[in-house]
């Protein structure tokens, strides 16, 4: 019985390390930091636009997350960790926003509440 789980753990460990590793190969060029001075500014976004990027990005979490669940789920994949913490982040994501979302509405209703 510890055998098995020694080995799925030694399984998980060398998936992880492989994630690393990729993700460290991926990301190996740091920008300067000089680049980011007033000459390289971008015009402001718009509120609504930035609040609809974080639902794009928030839904495709969630699309993605549940993509690896329903392929572990049917077999086509072993990766039950990497799952488990795409739900994981894809729910907290999702709470995050309606954190947001709740903060702006409060806003409004002050905003709405103020003695004209």
């Amino acid at each position: 019985m510890s055998n098995g789980f020694s080995s799925l753990i030694q399984a998980d460990l060398a998936s992880l390390t492989n994630a690393a590793q990729n993700l460290a190969a991926q990301h190996t060029q740091i920008a300067a930091a000089n680049q980011f001075g007033p000459q390289a500014a971008q015009p402001a976004a718009s509120f609504a636009q930035s609040m609809q990027n974080a639902i794009d990005g928030v839904n495709r979490q969630d699309a993605a997350a549940g993509q690896q669940m329903a392929d572990v789920d049917a077999g086509n994949s072993d990766d039950l960790v990497g799952a488990m913490l795409a739900s994981q982040e894809a729910g907290l994501s999702f709470s995050m926003l309606m954190q947001v979302r709740n903060k702006v509405m409060g806003g409004l209703d002050e905003l709405i509440k103020l003695p004209l």
